[in-house]
């Protein structure tokens, strides 16, 4: 089940060259930041992008770590990462991604003539198509 809010421990691991951030719960997350400020904010966007592939794969999503159980060596600690999911969702689903098209010279140049903005034609062809009449 998808949750609006999720709270994990992450590991900041302090060296010379920056912070490596991982996540006990999650092995294949990873992030690094040469600042405190930057590694919260890196992790949270690396917690969020995992969280959300896994629900989107319908993967089972662990209960977090107590951070009581957390083994830690010089030079780390333990932050607590929260990623409040609707707004990560809402960001990835509307990112844009780019397409090619091929289409008769003579209408590009047309289209170029009258200034139309081809990615909205596009968008709007497509929610037609689709049967989709409100903004998603």
């Amino acid at each position: 089940m998808k949750k609006d809010r999720y709270i994990y421990p992450a590991i900041f691991d302090y060296a010379d060259d920056g912070i490596s951030i991982s996540f006990p719960d999650f092995p294949g997350c990873f992030s690094c930041a040469d600042s405190d400020e930057e590694a919260i904010s890196m992790a949270k966007e690396a917690l969020g992008l995992h969280l959300y592939s896994m629900e989107e794969d319908n993967d089972e999503i662990p209960d977090p770590t107590p951070i009581s159980k957390i083994k830690l060596e010089s030079d780390q600690v333990v932050v607590l990462i929260e990623v409040f999911m609707p707004t990560m969702r809402e960001a990835i689903e509307n990112y844009s991604v780019k397409k090619t098209l091929s289409i008769p010279q003579w209408l590009n140049k047309l289209a170029i003539e009258r200034n139309i903005n081809f990615s909205q034609v596009l968008q709007t062809a497509l929610k037609e198509q689709l049967g989709i009449h409100k903004r998603q």
